[in-house]
């Protein structure tokens, strides 16, 4: 939007610039030219966009909201997003690796209708009707921000100064898209996170109009706009990280060209410019940063109840939350305390038996062959160690194990004592086995070696270490290393069974263990008595980083295969869908694709507008100049702000290792439908010739009257032909609505297909149910 366009003469029309026959420059005729341009009656009406825009906008509403109420059963990921709206409103914590704007909205709808979160969203196909469940109106907010995206797609083209064939084109590609149809109809986030992006470019394009009258009230109004939405974006998920990439690069070449001494508009002090940066520094990065955090306190302050996202965060956190088991059910450990230690991540039990290791590995490497330790996932006498202290001499009881003591852990079952020594593990090399030994070892010449230190997680000195609570790590005293373990599985020498070895690397929280019970306090034990305890407290700031930590680790962690999972080449040419619902029955099916002549049209004017970028510099740098000044314009600071928008919400999936889907297209398509719209018109109808004209007069020292305003499509186009345009758009946009109409069965769940009519939907192999 902001990038410098090479300058040019029109598109090799005979104005300005043009030869005479002794080959004089056709002063005359300019002068002329200039004159008729200037004595032009400028029409300003665009009550035919306010018509239109109502028009698509009416449409809108009836596409997203038609037949919403089916199916009235739980579908595809309404079993997260329905649930924490329930969570929220029963202020019960949980933990998602998205941030909390779009699911404290659903929330807030929930509590307008009254719904107090009874119904947990289990599992897909669960009555919303049995339950008595306000689905409509939950599935009634995406429809909403669905209908106002197609608005606001219409709004985007029109303050670009496009013409009426273009904006109907580019927000008709939105409007007849299965796609975000099928998205917005269902309790999803992805509405909310493609209205947001699509407001941040809106607000954006306002902004930057307002260019020539800086730090003005309307000014401001718009830069904080352009910030409030960026924030909702990137506040609904993280992906919305890409929207502040797509204004962020055209801020930078904003600022760039302000920092031209040769600049159009006059040269600006270094202090004028600073005021430019910052300005801009606090609108779209330190605003936007102050309501991301904003969500996170409302989050905060809703969600007092412990609840299932209790072990996604530390000790620490989980005693802010009341009813929390922390709070209740932990003990403080004493020295020779019998005890079962549990992995934090994948809940497996410190375990041992009387099976050794195999003197060679499969890779050749040979082991200690001494008694293996792994990881069990079931509770199991063979899981109980009791701590003793570290000096052999020591017989005092009911003695508080503290943080940083040193101990020892024999295992009950074989009476050994749990090793680690300089021999390498089966898996990793690179760290240290687990073994044990006999006591009469481990309190002779191995004694150095059986010795562990406690580490409590964010522990405080003198600290007293407690079951459930208490989180820690297990450092092996004389080589440093914690205890660690991972899912992949040893061979059937070890059962099957988790490795359970050395960690060079501390600091990962993958080494991070808890105390589940101590096996030998009964039941009626005074320790185990249950004292209440007070809910604490914790900064805001604090349990923010700690909650982002956690949701960025697990984000990374979604590398599992989906059945329905795709890979980023093949959005662009919608090779495949996501089935989101079915019944038997009636052969209903809810298929999420989008409408593929309308994806497969907006790419190929993506490869179109590329082509002809890369064929206009060739042609520059070979002398030929074929584009006027304001076509080029166009073409590379309108046209290219949206191309802009589609690859930086396309290609940073490429390198992304977590599962991908479909709707992670969604905003690089709306993107994509905003160039077709700007290309259609810009290959199809020319600019009127009084504004090259004003500008060649202006280069050549002549006096016009250059517009001081941005220029509307009526007066670009003041006396031209649309004709191109509206046979190009009317031709393109009968095809959407055919594949849209088609592919409506698949979309809206109703009515169920025979086999024949499932396999003529198969175009490319969509992997459709009930095609036999």
């Amino acid at each position: 939007m902001a990038t410098t366009a090479p300058q040019g003469t029109l598109r090799q029309r005979s104005v300005a610039g043009s030869k005479n026959k002794d080959g004089a420059s056709s002063d005359v005729e300019l002068d002329k030219l200039v004159k008729a341009a200037n004595q032009r009656p400028k029409a300003v009406s665009e009550n035919d966009h306010r018509i239109a825009f109502f028009i698509i906008t009416i449409l809108a509403f009836i596409t997203r909201f038609w037949g919403i109420s089916h199916p009235n059963e739980v579908v595809f990921d309404e079993v997260h997003f329905g649930k924490f709206a329930s969570y929220y409103l029963e202020k019960t914590y949980f933990f998602d690796v998205h941030p909390p704007f779009g699911k404290l909205l659903f929330a807030f709808v929930g509590w307008l209708v009254g719904f107090d979160g009874h119904f947990h969203f289990e599992n897909i196909g669960d009555s919303y009707i049995a339950n008595k469940v306000p689905y409509v109106a939950f599935r009634s907010l995406p429809a909403l921000l669905g209908a106002l995206t197609v608005s606001v797609v219409y709004l985007i083209m029109w303050e670009s100064g496009y013409s009426l064939p273009a904006c109907i084109l580019a927000a008709g590609l939105v409007l007849l898209d299965n796609a975000h149809i099928g998205q917005t109809r269902l309790i999803l986030l992805d509405a909310t996170l493609v209205f947001a992006m699509a407001c941040s470019l809106l607000c954006y394009i306002k902004f930057y109009k307002l260019r020539h009258e800086p730090f003005s009230r309307k000014w401001w109004k718009w830069l904080i706009l352009t910030g409030f939405a960026l924030s909702c974006d990137i506040s609904t998920k993280y992906v919305g990280l890409f929207a502040f990439i797509t204004i962020g690069s055209a801020v930078v070449i904003e600022l760039w060209d302000l920092l031209d001494i040769k600049r159009p508009g006059g040269a600006l002090t270094l202090a004028q410019f600073g005021k430019h940066f910052a300005a801009r520094a606090f609108g779209l990065i330190f605003l936007p940063f102050l309501f991301y955090l904003f969500w996170f306190q409302v989050h905060f302050t809703i969600l007092t109840r412990s609840g299932p996202g209790d072990d996604f965060m530390t000790p620490e956190f989980q005693e802010t939350l009341s009813d929390n088991i922390m709070l209740s059910n932990a003990i403080t450990i004493d020295y020779y305390d019998t005890i079962s230690i549990k992995h934090k991540e994948t809940k497996a039990y410190l375990h041992s038996h009387p099976e050794r290791y195999p003197l060679r590995y499969d890779d050749g490497r040979v082991s200690s062959q001494g008694q293996q330790v792994t990881g069990y996932p079931f509770n199991d006498t063979n899981n109980y160690w009791q701590i003793l202290p570290a000096g052999a001499d020591d017989k005092q009881l009911n003695r508080h194990i503290k943080n940083h003591d040193l101990i020892r852990l024999r295992h009950v079952v074989t009476d050994t004592i749990l090793l680690s020594h300089d021999v390498a593990s089966p898996y990793f090399p690179t760290n240290q086995e687990f073994t044990t030994v006999s006591l009469a070892d481990a309190y002779g010449d191995r004694a150095a070696d059986t010795l562990f230190e406690v580490r409590i997680e964010h522990g405080k000195p003198n600290q007293e270490w407690k079951t459930i609570s208490g989180h820690f790590k297990l450092i092996h005293n004389p080589s440093k290393v914690a205890m660690w373990t991972h899912t992949k599985p040893l061979p059937e020498w070890a059962f099957k069974q988790q490795e359970i070895n050395g960690n060079k690397q501390i600091a990962p929280s993958s080494n991070v263990w808890l105390v589940e019970d101590i096996s030998s306090l009964p039941a009626n034990h005074p320790r185990r008595a249950k004292v209440a305890k007070k809910v604490k407290t914790l900064p805001f700031l604090r349990k923010w980083f700690e909650l982002q930590r956690s949701m960025f680790w697990h984000n990374n962690q979604l590398t599992a295969s989906h059945p329905y999972a795709s890979l980023p080449y093949s959005w662009p040419f919608l090779l495949r869908g996501v089935s989101f619902w079915t019944q038997n029955d009636t052969r209903q099916q809810i298929y999420f694709l989008g409408n593929p002549i309308g994806w497969w049209i907006a790419s190929s004017v993506l490869a179109i507008y590329a082509g002809i970028i890369l064929a206009d510099q060739f042609s520059l740098r070979r002398g030929m100049d074929a584009l006027d000044h304001r076509s080029r314009s166009r073409l590379y600071n309108s046209t290219g702000f949206f191309f802009l928008a589609w690859a930086t919400h396309y290609f940073p999936f490429y390198v992304m290792g977590r599962q991908l889907f479909l709707h992670h297209y969604l905003p690089a398509h709306l993107a994509s439908a905003l160039v077709t719209g700007a290309l259609v018109e810009f290959i199809f109808s020319q600019d009127a010739v009084e504004h090259e004209v004003a500008h060649q007069a202006a280069k050549a020292g002549k006096k016009s009257q250059t517009p001081k305003h941005h220029l509307t499509a009526r007066e670009r186009f003041a006396g031209q032909s649309l004709f191109g345009s509206w046979v190009a758009t009317g031709v393109i946009l009968t095809l959407v609505a055919a594949g849209w109409y088609f592919f409506l069965p698949l979309t809206y769940g109703y009515p169920g297909l025979t086999v024949e009519q499932v396999i003529r939907r198969k175009w490319l192999g969509y992997d459709l149910h009930f095609a036999k």
